[in-house]
């Protein structure tokens, strides 16, 4: 499967949340799509379904294929501790999704961009892979050819104030990826224990 370029609204709207950020059009339009609108009779999920779902959402959030995902858990798996945590902490430690926590992208989607296109140091290596797992103690920041690009200019950071586990410099435009992050401090509506037990079965 191909990573999903669509309309984030009604992807968004399959997942009865704003997976991708504030989004005005599905504020007006809270329900699943198709064609008969709200009014459609709907019929209840089975548990495999929601957990589907569930794995489902977790992907379009973090802008991960099958094969990553799946390569993830069975990383998660591996370690001690729990999976579906750990799981998540991998998620979060990925490069792209790091940079967006940094506020030097809109979205994961434009710091996947970022990242792809060699705007960004690894620990002063340029680092070219969205999915590069970050490990405490890394530091991310800003190639110098890029710091005067419009969009990396007007980075603020703001964004690490609710993310605990990095620390932001705004004036050098770097980055430290201090820690994993608790599950409690990862704002994302995710029920990992969902996505642990579909792929247990």
């Amino acid at each position: 499967m191909a990573r999903y370029t669509g309309p984030k609204t009604k992807m968004a709207r399959k997942f009865g949340e704003a997976i991708f950020g504030p989004d005005k059009s599905f504020e007006k339009k809270k329900y699943p799509p198709g064609q008969h609108g709200p009014g459609r009779r709907r019929k209840q999920k089975s548990n495999y379904a929601i957990q589907l779902l569930e794995k489902q959402k977790a992907k379009y959030t973090y802008g991960v294929l099958e094969r990553q995902f799946r390569n993830l858990f069975e990383s998660a798996s591996r370690k001690k501790g729990v999976t579906g945590e750990i799981l998540l902490q991998f998620l979060e430690s990925r490069l792209d999704n790091t940079v967006f926590r940094f506020g030097l992208a809109p979205s994961r989607r434009a710091a996947r961009q970022m990242v792809s296109h060699k705007h960004i140091l690894v620990n002063g290596v340029l680092t070219n892979i969205p999915s590069y797992q970050l490990r405490p103690g890394d530091v991310v920041s800003v190639r110098n050819k890029s710091k005067n690009l419009e969009m990396i200019s007007g980075a603020t950071g703001a964004s690490t104030r609710k993310s605990t586990w990095l620390e932001w410099n705004p004036e050098r435009k770097e980055g430290t990826f201090l820690a994993y992050p608790e599950r409690d401090a990862i704002p994302e509506n995710i029920n990992e224990q969902l996505i642990v037990e579909l792929y247990s079965k």
